[in-house]
């Protein structure tokens, strides 16, 4: 798990992941880029300096929960677990294919997702 208190390093990985967010979604051919983009920086400070959690343990009982309410940002939320270690990098590659592990909102089923979100 990748962690850090050093905004400047929060800002490359924000920027890091905002670039592979739009990569993804476009290789997709579909999705909802601005919400993703808007959820960034906020998605980036929780999960890479405040949160409690252990991507090899996402059912770990004394982790902090957190909701994805916007569910349509998912891709930011996805590409950030990834990068944490939740599942493979490989996954974000079929988001929104049949079958796939990760669509188009949040389900409780993927790894370090919560609850479903519209």
């Amino acid at each position: 798990m990748e962690t850090t208190h050093d905004i400047k390093e929060l800002e490359e990985i924000a920027r890091q992941l905002r670039v592979q967010t739009l990569k993804v979604i476009h290789h997709a051919g579909s999705g909802h880029p601005g919400g993703s983009l808007s959820a960034t920086d906020m998605i980036t400070a929780l999960y890479f300096s405040r949160l409690n959690h252990k991507p090899d343990e996402p059912t770990w009982k004394s982790r902090d929960r957190f909701v994805l309410s916007k569910g349509h940002c998912c891709p930011i939320l996805y590409c950030t677990l990834a990068r944490q270690g939740y599942f493979a990098d490989d996954e974000l590659w079929k988001l929104r294919q049949f079958s796939a592990l990760l669509q188009g909102h949040p389900n409780p089923k993927i790894p370090g997702i919560e609850t479903a979100a519209g």
